[in-house]
């Protein structure tokens, strides 16, 4: 009788990765001859990302600043959600928050079950956990095929894929 094999698909983020691109993109926006005088800060407001600056051009200048950043310490971009991506007038300046997602909601995960279900291996099973889905089978190699199939799959998360046994 052959062991099964598993692995977990999660959506997680490293909080101390973002918290360095945050610094790393406050530090850039102070120094930049373009930010000088216009208001142009990022800082955490709790939980999300808070974005101002005096015009809403500045502010996405300061979001793609944050964003290549974020790329650079090798994080998702599917991990940051700015909601709508309009920058919110507040007096005389405009504001724009972005929340750090973690975990796979349940309609991303029963997505995910699905497309392995329709398109993966037979004798591959999954089972929703929380904010994880376990996926298991007899085969590595039909393990790997999925993993590789979820990797191009198009879902609003970043995926990892841990507890590979």
């Amino acid at each position: 009788m052959a062991s099964e094999s598993s692995f977990d698909v999660v959506s997680k983020v490293d909080r101390q990765e973002v918290d360095n691109a945050l610094n790393q993109a406050a530090k850039e926006i102070t120094q930049r001859y373009d930010f000088k005088g216009v208001g142009a800060s990022i800082s955490w407001s709790g939980d999300s990302v808070l974005m101002v600056a005096n015009s809403p051009e500045r502010v996405l200048a300061v979001l793609d600043v944050f964003q290549t950043k974020l790329i650079k310490r090798g994080i998702s971009l599917k991990a940051l959600d700015t909601g709508e991506n309009e920058p919110q007038p507040s007096g005389k300046e405009y504001r724009l928050a972005g929340a750090i997602k973690e975990g796979l909601s349940s309609e991303i995960a029963k997505k995910l079950a699905k497309i392995v279900r329709d398109e993966g291996p037979k004798g591959v099973k999954t089972q929703i956990q929380g904010d994880e889905l376990r996926v298991t089978a007899k085969s590595r190699d039909d393990l790997q095929t999925v993993i590789a199939l979820l990797k191009g799959a198009d879902v609003d998360a970043a995926l990892q894929f841990v507890n590979y046994r």
